[in-house]
């Protein structure tokens, strides 16, 4: 049995033209869903996905109708197979059915891990050289020269308990976000003070 899933992200997009190449490439039932491909929970994926049986074949339009990214279709399409389901993707002329297909998406899978390998070998490039250099990775740590005068500065106002917290930012020209922060790098109790 062939089965179709169609997905756009938003209301103002139309699904006829997916409808329209899975009919024409004879799919039994159609399932569409209007979510973001961004999203995990895509309900009515995962209801096809359940009703999926051996021997079927899913239907996309494109891959990215079906997968959020290329290793969460990685990840999809070989369980699909171990489960005897095949995936057939117009657009991008895949079709794990037939051996040429299979080869097809393993080459993408290889490629999508050979691309986490590369960044990954990168990454550690690059902090090995940082440390050979006698830089540690990562953030910082603590307040530069200024930002602490301005936090010892941020302190004294607050404690003093004269200026509602927004006036305190204003004259230190910091968000409130920042005024807590350096409150909390100084070791200060917020919501003691004043409120606002």
């Amino acid at each position: 049995m062939k089965i179709g899933y169609a997905r756009v992200s938003t209301k103002d997009q139309n699904l006829d033209l997916q409808i329209d190449a899975l009919k024409k490439a004879g799919v039994d039932e159609i399932h569409t869903e209007i979510v973001s491909g961004a999203k995990a929970d895509r309900p009515v994926l995962s209801e096809t996905l359940k009703k999926l049986r051996s021997g079927d074949v899913l239907v996309i339009w494109k891959l990215d109708r079906l997968g959020r990214s290329l290793r969460h279709l990685v990840e999809l399409v070989p369980m699909l197979m171990e489960r005897g389901i095949g995936l057939l993707s117009l657009h991008d002329h895949i079709d794990t059915t037939t051996p040429h297909g299979r080869l097809t998406f393993n080459i993408f899978a290889s490629l999508a891990e050979f691309e986490r390998d590369v960044i990954r070998e990168r990454t550690q490039a690059g902090l090995a050289a940082a440390r050979s250099r006698g830089r540690q990775g990562g953030r910082p740590r603590g307040l530069s020269e200024q930002a602490e005068q301005t936090a010892c500065a941020a302190e004294t106002l607050y404690r003093e308990g004269k200026l509602p917290v927004a006036q305190i930012a204003g004259k230190l020209h910091i968000s409130k976000s920042t005024l807590y922060s350096y409150l909390r790098h100084r070791g200060v109790p917020v919501g003691t003070g004043p409120k606002t």
